[in-house]
């Protein structure tokens, strides 16, 4: 715990002097441009590695990049309700899926029962995931294990992809051409993002 008030002190006494006009600015409101829709990992910092100030970005971020089907309900809709937000109150103009390397959640969609009955919400969660899952063990041996991962890793991000395009305000705007969808790919160990190109079908190297 010191170590993070030390770094709220020194936030207020050199970044935020830094930045005190653009944070007088937001004081106010916030018009992001773009909603980042990333894993929860410790490794993965949306305005790290995009380069961007505050106010800019609109961040939701869960296990394994998850874009949940749209469905309408009572219930309490946590990933849901913030895309909502992002795209019918903020209007933003882009929506960019991030997922990582070595992915945690990923991974966990090949635990055994007794591992994930340990810890039951997260299995619940994954369920979301198993479309990725499936297309990958059509093409790979549960004992090819890194090519496994990484597969599982970049097919869950276009998977998602195609939920935001199940949620019909997203789909209205993208055919509108006011808004724009991307999926990323970002190697923790190298700091490359691989940008997902739907014409071919390939995560490019982003240059």
């Amino acid at each position: 715990m010191q170590k993070l008030l030390e770094g709220l002190i020194k936030f207020r006494e050199i970044d935020f002097e830094e930045h005190k006009e653009l944070f007088g600015q937001l004081s106010k409101e916030q018009n992001p441009h773009t909603l980042f829709i990333g894993c929860s990992d410790s490794r993965l910092i949306p305005n790290l590695i995009t380069q961007t100030l505050p106010g800019e970005l609109f961040v939701v971020r869960n296990i394994a990049n998850i874009v949940p089907p749209y469905h309408e309900s009572e219930e309490y809709l946590s990933t849901t309700s913030s895309i909502e937000y992002a795209v019918n109150v903020l209007e933003i103009e882009n929506i960019v899926v991030c997922g990582h390397s070595n992915c945690g959640g990923c991974k966990s969609l090949y635990a055994s029962d007794e591992v994930l009955n340990e810890i039951p919400h997260t299995k619940k969660w994954l369920e979301l995931a198993y479309e990725a899952k499936t297309k990958v063990l059509a093409e790979v041996s549960v004992e090819e294990v890194d090519k496994r991962e990484w597969m599982t890793e970049q097919v869950n991000i276009v998977e998602q992809l195609k939920n935001l395009l199940t949620y019909p305000f997203i789909r209205e705007k993208v055919s509108q051409g006011t808004l724009t969808i991307g999926g990323w790919y970002y190697l923790i160990e190298t700091g490359e993002v691989f940008i997902y190109n739907k014409e071919n079908g390939l995560f490019e190297l982003a240059n």
